[in-house]
């Protein structure tokens, strides 16, 4: 398969000018590191030679990870596309044609159209991935090519993910967006259920430099506890850690608040007057004891009233707060697991308060100057499945079948931006096989993947280091409150386009050629072409300003000038109490009993004090192992892997299992296995420690680079085996219908 040429910026040899510093910040993850880039040259051509953290950062504190020195790589990386491409098959034979702007832009226009005009405008769908909260472009400008789109067909990262904290921040607060925060820098306990903030650098919880603060926390007389089938980086260095079977943390969960009530240790303080339905929580916990649930979770009655109470007496301590994340989320009862874990904080008195879990202040506040919608529920379904939306978005466990099944709606047509759900959702070989049979399909991505090989057409934006940033999302999850705005760190090549442009121009395109398929007067269409006109000529830069002035950030110290005379960071202050004042649900109140709750907890008394997991589950005679994703700090869901420096060494993509489960099938460490589940099989080396609970194995997230026609090199020769070939797009969150990649059922065959 031929190669388009790079152009790729070179070193000069011949330029000995010194290198000059600058500032920056590495967004390839929620930590959102400040970076010092040592670059050398001019212009197009200049190189980055080294990238070191920045002490100066008021959150990052000069942490840093490997992650970070390879944004240099990203950037040199001679895989990566720089111009627009589009896939031309002949004789059976796929290659890549390079092709200018202007011709990308109306060939990607016409095939959208063309799907639209025969088949409606739902038959095309759009998937984001998890890159687009990572770059403000996309968030400022993405809006508006997809609005454009009039399709509920409409896919994120965000229900392979994160899906089931947003539906309940969205329940008991008001708004998608409100995530109470833990306020690490202060707590005396924090109880850590399905996270690894040592690998991850926080999720949902912007938290660079956590060692440091774990250790802090223990240097106060703190407590740090972890609940996880595997002991992860962060649960050996925990004080304690309990191996919970995977999939039953709900139960746990709840038998916690049966015990908050059966000792009489709720004392919610200052926000007691603002909590509803408390005892109708009391009456539906009831049947849920420690006792009843011990033989489902694995953690014993005694331990578990002993967490709680330890949890209550920090409360009076400065503080305590109950933290879970994509391990909860991502399993039959996700939902249920976040609402238990807000009812917890906010009964211990641990909400809006400092030691527990408060809401951010950014400088431009997303909530506050109603920039982002406070989200709903249910209010369509899916076609096939009948999944519910959030927020206007389906999970992503239905797209396949979306594509797959005939009849009107199917998508036939899907636009692809920063994703490779091929990797990255559940039955990937089933998303790989719909992709194929698309009518048409464009994704705006910088590299030829396991996804957007399917493309038309693949638009290619500007590199992380190549435009500047202001992170609008992660700073309202962040541990400390901050604003810090971004150079580019080197200049874009010359044709070469930033995200918010390749939308907006799109945008504005699309428009006038879709002008006849538009509902509505020609009045309100041509104020929409109007508005999309003058938003191509705004930059994401100048939105910020315009923003910063509207929201009176500047009474607070933070304009324009300030942010650029401080590319390390203005420090705003820690987190303080503002639930008061943010609340936006109905009435000012907190419903703590939501009618999904009110519903599903008496479903599950029977599974949760019986001791029969939803997940267990036999094929003939074998007993099933539950499998659990992992993660690594060098990783980043796919895109980290075409780094040599990142994927060099030892092998990460192995099969963890326990001595007992590898003595009785007979395997040694190092030996490859067969591993099958409902969706398929996939052969993976073992490595046998005791750091995984028995009957439970664990794969990390985002390999599987050795499909046909991948143009990732290095990651290719790294290629592993993708979890997402065994994960099950019908096993899903039982409310939210967000993927439930945890406890999955598998086998182990003979290779």
């Amino acid at each position: 398969m031929a190669h388009a040429p790079s152009s790729a910026p070179a070193a000069d040899a011949t330029d000995l000018a010194p290198p000059i510093t600058k500032h920056g910040v590495c967004n390839l993850c929620e930590a959102i590191c400040g970076l010092t880039f040592q670059v050398q040259g001019e212009g197009p051509r200049a190189r980055i030679v080294s990238i070191k953290g920045d002490d100066a950062d008021p959150l990052s504190r000069g942490h840093i990870c490997p992650k970070a020195v390879a944004l240099k790589d990203l950037h040199e990386d001679p895989d990566r596309l720089r111009q627009p491409v589009r896939r031309v098959v002949e004789n059976g034979v796929t290659r890549w044609e390079p092709i200018g702007w202007e011709q990308a832009f109306d060939l990607v226009v016409e095939g959208l159209v063309k799907v639209r005009e025969q088949h409606g405008s739902n038959a095309v769908a759009v998937y984001q991935g998890n890159p687009n909260v990572h770059n403000w472009g996309n968030i400022t400008h993405g809006h508006l090519f997809f609005s454009q789109l009039k399709t509920r067909a409409r896919f994120s990262a965000t229900s392979a993910d994160q899906l089931p904290h947003h539906v309940v921040a969205y329940w008991l607060y008001g708004h998608q967006l409100a995530l109470p925060i833990p306020d690490i820098d202060r707590t005396m306990c924090m109880l850590v259920l399905g996270g690894n903030p040592l690998a991850s650098n926080g999720s949902l919880m912007t938290v660079p430099d956590v060692r440091a603060r774990f250790k802090a926390l223990k240097a106060r007389g703190g407590k740090l506890i972890v609940v996880d089938p595997r002991r992860t980086e962060t649960a050996a260095i925990a004080d304690e850690h309990l191996a919970i079977d995977p999939g039953s943390d709900a139960a746990w969960l709840l038998s916690l608040v049966h015990t908050l009530f059966a000792e009489e240790l709720t004392a919610p303080g200052a926000l007691e007057p603002l909590l509803d339905q408390v005892k109708a929580v009391r009456d539906a916990v009831a049947p849920f004891s420690p006792e009843a649930t011990a033989a489902l979770t694995g953690i014993d009655a005694a331990t578990t009233r002993r967490i709680v109470r330890e949890l209550a007496a920090a409360s009076t301590q400065g503080g305590g707060v109950v933290y879970g994340r994509m391990g909860v989320s991502t399993q039959a009862h996700g939902v249920v697991c976040q609402w238990a874990i807000q009812v917890i904080n906010l009964l211990t008195g641990n909400v809006d308060r400092e030691g527990g879990a408060l809401l951010t202040s950014p400088a431009l506040n997303l909530i506050q100057m109603k920039l982002m919608g406070p989200g709903h529920f249910d209010a369509w379904r899916s076609r096939v499945r009948g999944a519910p939306e959030f927020s206007g978005e389906l999970p992503v466990s239905v797209m396949a079948e979306e594509m797959l099944t005939p009849g009107k709606g199917q998508i036939r047509a899907l636009v692809t931006s920063a994703g490779n759900p091929v990797l990255s959702t559940p039955n990937g070989r089933q998303l790989d096989e719909a992709l194929s049979k698309l009518d048409f399909m464009v994704s705006i991505d910088f590299y030829v993947n396991e996804t957007t090989r399917h493309a038309n057409l693949i638009l290619p934006p500007t590199c992380f280091v190549e435009h500047d940033h202001y992170d609008l999302v992660f700073l309202h999850l962040a541990v400390r409150n901050v604003a810090r705005y971004s150079e580019p760190v080197v200049e874009r090549a010359p044709g070469a386009l930033h995200d918010w442009e390749i939308y907006a121009e799109l945008a504005q395109r699309y428009a006038r050629r879709a002008w006849s398929l538009e509902r509505g007067g020609a009045r309100a269409r041509l104020s929409g072409l109007l508005a999309r006109a003058l938003m191509k000529r705004l930059s994401p830069q100048r939105l910020l300003a315009i923003g910063l002035k509207r929201s009176g950030a500047a009474q607070r110290g933070v304009t324009m000038a300030k942010l650029r005379a401080h590319p390390e960071g203005i420090d705003l202050g820690p987190l303080k109490p503002s639930l008061g004042k943010a609340l936006q649900a109905r009435g000012k109140r907190i419903d703590l009993m939501p009618a999904a709750i009110r519903r599903e907890l008496p479903l599950l008394v029977a599974p949760f004090t019986a001791g029969t997991p939803d997940s267990a589950s036999s094929e003939g005679s074998r007993p099933a192992l539950k499998l659990i994703g992992r993660r690594e700090v060098r990783s980043n869901n796919s895109w980290m892997h075409n780094s040599e420096r990142l994927v060099s060494g030892k092998a990460r993509c192995t099969l963890w299992i326990h001595p007992d489960d590898a003595q009785r099938h007979a395997l040694q460490d190092g030996h490859t296995v067969t591993l099958a589940s409902r969706t398929g099989r996939i052969q993976v080396p073992v490595h046998i420690t005791s750091d995984i609970r028995p009957g439970v194995v664990s794969l990390p997230h985002g390999w599987g680079h050795d499909r046909d026609g991948v143009r990732l090199r290095v990651a290719s020769a790294h290629a592993g085996a993708s979890i997402n070939d065994l994960t099950d797009d019908r096993q899903t969150e039982r409310i939210s219908a967000n993927a439930a990649f945890s406890a999955v059922p598998v086998w182990i065959e003979a290779a």
